[in-house]
């Protein structure tokens, strides 16, 4: 395990070489970082993450974004993440997987009381309907390691939640 500073990231090339396939879940809040932090974070340190990835011989960057992540969208949170998903794509990896998965169903450090309640809510939901409108993280953790193990349907493959769900439990 390398600790780096993201603010540097470049002067720790060495971390990211060597390695066939590279795994990215780095993002923040808004609320924590702000808009700019948010931006710098989700999109800036993924971006620069990736590349140096595949300059050391990375070739296959799996990425967690977001259900509804989309450049045009008027919505800064799936903008970011569709803007990133385009930068991850635009390295040139062999294979690029990106992981869209809904709300994730997860305990938290922090308090988070809203998002305790919509996660209390999709909880009871997901129940009824287990692949609509959430995933537990573990599930996604899952999905990322099986997507490495199997054969790529493409040099992009993007999976959403019902997708993630079936490959996470496979």
């Amino acid at each position: 395990q390398a600790v780096v500073d993201f603010e540097r990231l470049g002067e720790h090339a060495a971390a990211f070489q060597g390695h066939d396939v590279g795994f990215c879940c780095l993002g923040t809040t808004r609320a924590k970082a702000g808009a700019d932090g948010f931006v710098r974070v989700d999109r800036d340190y993924v971006a620069q993450a990736a590349e140096l990835a595949r300059a050391g011989g990375c070739k296959h960057f799996v990425l967690e974004s977001s259900r509804g992540a989309n450049q045009h969208s008027h919505f800064l949170y799936l903008r970011v993440k569709g803007e990133v998903e385009n930068l991850v794509q635009a390295v040139g990896f062999d294979r690029c997987t990106i992981l869209r998965p809904a709300v994730l169903l997860c305990k938290r450090q922090e308090s988070r009381p809203m998002e305790w309640v919509v996660q209390q809510f999709l909880g009871a939901v997901a129940w009824i309907f287990p692949t609509a409108y959430s995933v537990p993280v573990e599930t996604v953790a899952r999905a990322m390691v099986a997507s490495v193990l199997q054969p790529g349907k493409g040099k992009v493959e993007v999976l959403e939640n019902r997708a993630i769900h079936e490959l996470g439990q496979a």
